[in-house]
């Protein structure tokens, strides 16, 4: 049966190359597969960014079904990493901090505070694994509490969003890892399924040439996806100093 399933698979080699999953641009960057530099908290564009990602067939059922998983993980984990991103950068640019495409948010929170001292008192509160702008009135007594203005409203909103979007980039990275973990303990036993559910020599040879590049572009996904899990972390990190310095 499973040849028949694997024959019908491969009898157009366009239905072969398919991908998994429809190939998308991403928002930031697109490029044709995975690739993946050494990265700093201070330049976000040293993690280059990719379409989707995209796994051709091997026609064997359950590793198309992992090898689909995994896409469709790493695919949600860099949409999450591009609006933690997105958002950092609009804040930076609401109160002029974006003189480069850094991920920091120190320069950007002391311009807050000093901007807004004399009505609010500005800090950045952490709560669990969230962080948000806290804002709070400085007014005498009998005097009329006002709302904050919208560029702070606009900065609080872009601070939860900016937690919210940190967070499940490195819970999506932490699925993710186990899922390429699991493909590359299994390569050789994959390459065994692969070979099995061939029915002819030529056919073989398109199945493992599909394997082996589905196996090159979970390799490049790991090291990406542990940057975005690595940035995401160090946005936390700068987040708690943040906090209690202010404290």
């Amino acid at each position: 049966m499973l040849r028949f399933l694997c024959c019908c698979c491969s009898s157009s080699e366009d239905s072969e190359s398919q991908p998994l999953l429809d190939p998308r641009s991403s928002h930031l960057n697109g490029a044709g597969s995975a690739r993946q530099t050494r990265q700093t908290h201070s330049d976000a564009q040293s993690v280059k960014k990719i379409g989707k990602l995209v796994m051709r067939r091997v026609c064997v059922p359950e590793l198309d079904q992992r090898f689909s998983d995994m896409a469709e993980t790493f695919n949600q984990q860099q949409e999450r990493y591009e609006v933690m991103v997105r958002h950092i950068r609009n804040l930076r640019q609401i109160y002029g901090c974006n003189h480069n495409d850094g991920l920091a948010l120190t320069e950007c929170l002391g311009k807050i505070i000093q901007e807004h001292e004399a009505k609010y008192r500005v800090s950045l509160k952490i709560q669990g694994y969230d962080f948000s702008l806290n804002v709070v009135p400085v007014r005498s007594e009998g005097e009329r509490e006002e709302q904050p203005p919208p560029h702070l409203r606009l900065a609080q909103d872009e601070l939860k969003a900016t937690s919210e979007s940190a967070k499940a980039t490195i819970s999506k990275g932490t699925t993710l890892q186990e899922l390429i973990g699991w493909l590359l303990r299994s390569k050789d036993q994959m390459a065994d399924q692969v070979k099995g559910a061939a029915a002819t020599y030529q056919e073989q040879g398109r199945l493992n040439e599909n394997l082996k590049e589905n196996m090159m572009e979970v390799r490049r996904a790991k090291e990406l996806s542990l940057g975005y899990k690595q940035q995401a972390g160090e946005v936390f990190t700068e987040a708690a100093h943040i906090a209690g310095a202010y404290l």
